[in-house]
């Protein structure tokens, strides 16, 4: 307590202790561990090389993360959450159908650029763990969510119904997920002028107004 007239001694607030070598905190070790893994591969991925690449000895390592599994974990999460809350809004729930396709068509765009080291990490899991297994039975139940919608829209009139809605989800996010493979961030496409290409490309399709082509080979006539 301070005397009257006194002013009281200043005393700065306390401050909670950073884990870990100053410099690096939780965030910046997984985006360098998800460098790691796409670069070499997860299971080729040692907890001495993300040591490494860091500068920081294992001990040091492990005052952010538990294991290495524990990365891959929250990693996969970071892509899954994003596409799961595209799913989750409201415009991918109301309106019509083929209104709800396009929110998630152009949404998973968004979801891809954004975090585009995660994304690609989730495309290349093969289900060799619990934590791989666990994030493609989340990626599957995305799909199952999205093919509802396609059937949706086909009863709806508003897409062609001679395709499985199952096969033409994959279809759809085959041309999506490409994306990883040759999309650059520093290109002159941002995510917004990507989505309404790939939603054009998808729904449209690439014949030009007016314009026909050949289809008597197709076994969809």
């Amino acid at each position: 307590m301070s005397v009257a007239g006194t002013a009281a001694p200043h005393c700065d607030p306390p401050t909670r202790s950073r884990r870990g070598r100053p410099g690096h905190d939780r965030e910046q070790v997984l985006v360098a561990a998800v460098a790691l893994f796409n670069e070499k591969g997860y299971d080729a991925t040692s907890v001495a090389d993300l040591a490494d690449r860091l500068g920081l000895t294992k001990s040091a390592l492990y005052h952010h993360f538990e294991s290495k599994e524990e990365l891959l974990s929250l990693a996969l999460d970071e892509a899954l959450a994003g596409l799961e809350r595209v799913i989750d809004e409201p415009a991918a729930r109301t309106g019509s159908a083929a209104a709800q396709l396009a929110h998630v068509i152009t949404g998973a765009v968004t979801v891809l650029i954004e975090k585009l080291p995660y994304v690609t990490l989730l495309l290349r899991v093969r289900g060799n763990s619990p934590v791989e297994a666990a994030a493609l039975e989340r990626r599957r139940e995305f799909d199952r969510r999205v093919a509802d919608v396609v059937r949706r829209a086909q009863r709806d009139g508003l897409l062609r119904d001679d395709v499985d809605a199952s096969v033409a989800t994959r279809l759809l996010f085959g041309m999506v997920n490409s994306l990883v493979e040759w999309y650059r961030p520093d290109g002159t496409l941002d995510a917004h002028a990507m989505g309404s290409i790939v939603l054009a490309t998808a729904l449209d399709g690439l014949r030009a107004r007016g314009g026909s082509v050949d289809a008597s080979a197709s076994p969809l006539r």
